[in-house]
């Protein structure tokens, strides 16, 4: 009897090992991977974000687009309804990874458009609000404006050259 309470206390498993050899930093891959999808994830939100207000309300963001001088109104009442939609369905893109160097090139063109609208408008002297936000960023500064687009475009390129980089794109 105590010879079997021994052989239970003790046992004769051992840990399974492996004889595969992984490399030094596929962890930190794995890590990176999962920053990346992060970073997709949050300019995902933020394009969804800022496309649902504008499809929401689309005769002020037709009323915004006006704003710039550039278009006259019913260009600016044609884009009101199609870039909100074109933004939310980019942004998919890049959730589900669908048609994806298409959705960030079309945003990244968008926030360069938007940015270089606003430059402009602001060179000229017009006070806009841009319509990005909706009502959210109704008060915000010039500064901020572009501030925000330029972190937005920096993300959107920084996600374009790693795809880029692990597709082997532009290398030869």
């Amino acid at each position: 009897m105590a010879q079997e309470e021994q052989m239970k206390q003790t046992s004769n498993i051992e840990p399974r090992t492996s004889n595969i050899e992984l490399p030094s930093d596929v962890g930190s891959l794995g890590v990176w991977r999962f920053l990346w999808r992060i970073l997709d994830f949050a300019v995902a939100g933020i394009f969804i974000y800022a496309g649902a207000l504008k499809a929401i309300d689309p005769v002020q963001f037709a009323s915004d687009i006006d704003n710039y001088k550039i278009l006259p109104w019913p260009i600016s009442v044609a884009l009101a309804f199609y870039l909100p939609w074109l933004e939310i369905f980019c942004a998919l893109g890049l959730v589900f990874r669908f048609l994806y160097r298409g959705a960030l090139s079309i945003l990244s063109a968008s926030i360069v458009v938007f940015t270089l609208a606003t430059i402009a408008a602001k060179v000229r002297g017009l006070d806009i609000t841009c319509g990005c936000f909706g009502h959210a960023s109704q008060h915000w500064s010039f500064p901020a404006h572009l501030a925000t687009n330029l972190t937005i475009l920096v993300a959107l390129l920084a996600l374009f050259f790693v795809y880029a980089r692990k597709r082997g794109i532009g290398q030869q």
